[in-house]
């Protein structure tokens, strides 16, 4: 089987097309860099790598060809980035996605694998979360990943493209670096290891759903198999943790401690998040595996290699 992955530079991306060759599979990548690294590709040589914005109609089509699936992550990703710059998070997201299922259509794709969001839900009414619960988003973000949503189960209706649309909860794992729009995993190791303090937006008591990265990785590839059905699919372990509980976990894993202060919620940040993940497990035969326990020990040894190398470049 050959397969595209677009973002396949990326955190989760690197860690799909890994996947990917492990199971002996070609893999092509496309990916601008713009968010991804070509460091992640070192350990990949197999892959080939076009660096080609999926924005970039006729570079999408190049890539596709031969492809018997997709695996569709590039993204502009972030609830705070998306409110900066929407019109570059709707341009992205749309467009790319766009592009992607055309050439997927026009060249006999099997199946593309969406890479979606939980934020396409906004706050929740009840939980856990089932696929079918309503949609309200609350930032850019959110709605151009429930429009992406949207579209590829339209071309699925109405071209018999197969499509599986995997809302990702908090991934997290090595290879996530921390930014100015990250996730608040990395934020808080990088700056334990740095030693300064956290800042929890909040009371702390708001709820996350933690999904390690090669768990998700497994997903993909399990949405992909010959006959895994089409349709949404919510990618997450299914347990809730408290920011106030990631942090003590944090200093248990790490041994350090940490000064943390509060601040009033951020636009488009919910307060809770916990998934149902019955549907992925009984249709694609998905179940988390990582402990969140184990995750974040495999994180910290990961991260303080990466402080490490930094500091002496």
């Amino acid at each position: 089987m050959r397969a595209l992955v677009t973002g396949g530079a990326g955190f989760i991306g690197s860690r799909v097309v890994r996947a990917l060759l492990d199971a002996g599979r070609e893999v092509v990548v496309l990916d601008d860099l713009s968010s991804g690294f070509r460091e992640n590709m070192k350990g990949l040589p197999a892959a080939r790598l076009i660096e080609a914005d999926v924005r970039d109609r006729e570079a999408v089509d190049s890539a596709c060809e031969g492809a018997e699936v997709v695996f569709h992550l590039a993204a502009s990703v972030g609830n705070k980035r998306s409110i900066d710059d929407p019109r570059a998070d709707a341009s992205v997201n749309l467009l790319g996605t766009l592009n992607v299922l055309e050439a997927a259509r026009r060249g006999g794709v099997r199946k593309v694998v969406l890479s979606s969001s939980v934020g396409v839900l906004g706050e929740v009414e009840r939980l856990p979360v089932t696929e079918e619960h309503p949609t309200r988003p609350i930032s850019p973000y959110g709605v151009s990943k429930l429009a992406a949503e949207k579209m590829a189960l339209v071309y699925h209706e109405l071209h018999g493209v197969e499509v599986a649309c995997l809302r990702y909860f908090n991934v997290y794992g090595p290879g996530q670096r921390s930014d100015a729009y990250g996730s608040v995993l990395p934020i808080f190791v990088f700056r334990m290891l740095a030693g300064e303090s956290l800042t929890v937006f909040d009371d702390g008591e708001q709820t996350r759903d933690f999904v390690y990265v090669d768990d998700v990785a497994r997903a993909n590839l399990l949405a992909a198999e010959p006959g895994a059905p089409s349709g949404v699919f919510n990618v997450a372990s299914g347990k809730a943790i408290s920011l106030n509980r990631l942090v003590g976990l944090l200093r248990e894993a790490s041994g350090l401690d940490a000064r943390v202060t509060h601040e009033a919620p951020r636009p488009g940040d919910v307060r809770d998040s916990l998934a149902d993940t019955a549907k992925a497990r009984r249709e694609l035969g998905f179940e988390a595996a990582v402990s969140i326990e184990e995750g974040i020990a495999r994180y910290f040894d990961w991260a303080r290699r990466e402080a490490a190398q930094a500091a002496t470049r």
